[in-house]
């Protein structure tokens, strides 16, 4: 038994304190939902078994389940269960995955999947005392992003920051502060054009109140030059520091949804797959090589596919960082062409439990558009993990390759 994607769509991904600001990260997730949804008329919503929905913190207004949630606030019947899953930045693909296994094993035929994220409303939190009533201050924590409250018992070397993390990836493999300026400028003009051209019209649907209908982060004006111009973030120039904010993901706020079901689930659906999912890889490094963690697990995607890269026609990968990105490329050694064709997270935006539900729908939809058979999404995640899904385009027979 194989799962298909039928439907997706998200929400156009808000700066930090941005045009999304101002709304709830359930109410984001019922926004995806909703638009999905629609997309799919003739589909009794009652017959949807289940949705697993992504969500990477969970500590604000999404803390009680955000899935089971949004789905209620989208109007669904109450008889639809719903579930949440954390593996920060991949948890909408680490949802699809999950939601894709239950199909196959016969416990469902169609389930809704997707994630959410406001980093604008992420709480500040206060972790209790060992004691009662201490008597100095107490430090608030930022739930934003990174590491928060961590274990003493955890090495250091582990519990560097995100960006010291990747400034030790662009030691490792040599990757220039030229070659990730080069990159960014690139999403930002692929994104930029693919909005131009109307790619993203039936992918992207605004939230109701909200005006905003297309990503707000995409900067079409950046440049090689405008990028060498800016300070690295993490380590001084002197320190060799070669990541700023242009060449990395901003914060964000957004949510995506995909409809799986399984083939049966055409009839009940209404409408014919787009894309079927055929392998799915995992992998787990050290925490601080979380960039590099995507290329084992889209090799194992590859390998439990059946398929080489020399088979792959699209691959969408996020980009958290240029380097990261960067270095998997490399490592896959495959043209840098069919990668984020149409720009990718450094342009687009990575609301962190949004993320691979968009890299997911936008893989499939460039499959469609190519006539390619075959492409790979992948996501790096913070604490060392990576997460990779094999597409096989409906459209494609391989007598028509």
């Amino acid at each position: 038994m194989s799962t298909f994607i039928y439907a997706a769509t998200r929400t156009p991904f808000g700066r930090f304190n941005g045009a999304l600001a101002g709304v709830r990260p359930d109410d984001l997730a019922a926004a995806a939902i909703t638009s999905t949804l629609a997309r799919v008329p003739g589909l009794d919503h009652a017959a949807i078994d289940d949705v697993v929905w992504g969500n990477a913190n969970g500590a604000g207004e999404e803390n009680r389940n955000v899935g089971r949630m949004a789905a209620l606030l989208a109007g669904l019947p109450v008889s639809v269960p719903g579930t949440t899953v954390n593996r920060l930045c991949g948890s909408s693909l680490d949802a699809a995955m999950t939601a894709s296994r239950t199909i196959e094993s016969g416990d469902a035929e169609v389930v809704l999947t997707g994630g959410v994220e406001s980093m604008t409303r992420a709480p500040w939190v206060l972790p209790k005392s060992a004691k009662p009533f201490p008597a100095g201050d107490v430090t608030a924590v930022s739930t934003t992003l990174g590491w928060r409250l961590v274990n003493p018992r955890m090495p250091k070397e582990w519990t560097v920051g995100l960006g010291e993390a990747n400034e030790q990836l662009q030691e490792r493999f040599g990757i220039s502060r030229e070659r990730q300026d080069e990159f960014a400028v690139r999403s930002h003009q692929l994104a930029h054009a693919a909005w131009e051209s109307g790619f993203y019209d039936d992918l992207v649907a605004p939230v109701e109140g909200v005006d905003l209908t297309r990503d707000e982060s995409i900067r079409p004006g950046s440049t090689p030059e405008v990028l060498a111009g800016l300070k690295p973030s993490f380590r001084t120039p002197e320190q060799g520091g070669t990541i700023t904010a242009g060449n990395a993901s901003p914060l964000n706020d957004g949510a995506s949804a995909v409809l799986l079901g399984s083939e049966k689930a055409a009839a009940t659906i209404g409408a014919d797959p787009i894309a079927r999912i055929v392998g799915r890889g995992v992998m787990a490094l050290e925490p601080q090589a979380f960039g590099y963690a995507p290329v084992e697990a889209a090799n194992r995607a590859l390998a439990r596919a059946g398929i080489g890269w020399d088979q792959v026609g699209a691959v969408e990968l996020n980009e958290a960082y240029a380097v990261q990105s960067l270095a998997c490329v490399d490592a896959w050694k495959i043209d840098p062409a069919i990668v984020n064709q149409k720009g990718g997270a450094i342009a687009i935006g990575h609301p962190l439990g949004a993320s691979g539900g968009r890299i997911l729908a936008t893989l499939a939809k460039v499959l469609r558009e190519t006539k390619q058979r075959y492409g790979v999404a992948a996501i790096c995640i913070g604490v060392g993990q990576g997460l990779a899904v094999v597409l096989e385009n409906c459209g494609v027979t391989e007598a028509a390759q």
